[in-house]
């Protein structure tokens, strides 16, 4: 299997520990990317890199770094679209997979609550996160991983696909 690395798009990321765990039992690197120093467990396989308070700055360097067959976790949905663009699989800290099927109309509604939020027709955000969210997260973080290591098994493909097909949801072949 190639090195798989977990990017967290962390400033607001409610699953890190859980993430660490999961990186953990399967032997894969974590980086942590944020705009501020925060704390992070003492271990080699887990990274902290800290960017510039600049706009975007955390995802320009995730989308930088991401490769096909890493896996990048955020609730930033044009994040989530350029890291899909890489050839990463991506994940909603709710457990939510973002792919090139369903991006499209996750723009699209953040558009339109955008919108509505400025016209006051809509107020506060996302929802809050919530014991099941933990729960759906582990288990799409841990159906992701598994289905890479079939993916990239010794005399599998040879370079790494866009998006693993049999990722969102057990579809694929």
């Amino acid at each position: 299997m190639p090195d798989v690395i977990i990017y967290i798009d962390a400033d607001a990321c409610p699953v890190k520990e859980e993430i660490y765990l999961v990186a953990k039992r399967h032997g894969l690197n974590v980086v942590v990317v944020a705009n501020s120093p925060m704390r992070i467990p003492s271990d080699a396989a887990i990274r902290l890199q800290v960017v510039s308070d600049g706009f975007d700055a955390a995802d320009d360097w995730i989308v930088e770094q991401a490769a096909p067959g890493d896996i990048v976790v955020t609730s930033d949905i044009p994040l989530a679209d350029r890291s899909l663009k890489k050839g990463a699989f991506v994940l909603g800290n709710t457990g939510r997979p973002f792919t090139e099927e369903n991006i499209g109309d996750a723009l699209a509604s953040r558009e339109i609550s955008s919108e509505l939020r400025e016209m006051g027709v809509l107020r506060g955000g996302p929802a809050p996160f919530q014991k099941k969210d933990r729960s759906q997260f582990l288990q799409q973080l841990d159906k992701a991983i598994h289905a890479l290591k079939r993916r990239y098994k010794p005399g599998g493909l040879a370079a790494p696909p866009a998006i693993p097909p049999s990722l969102p949801h057990g579809t694929g072949p």
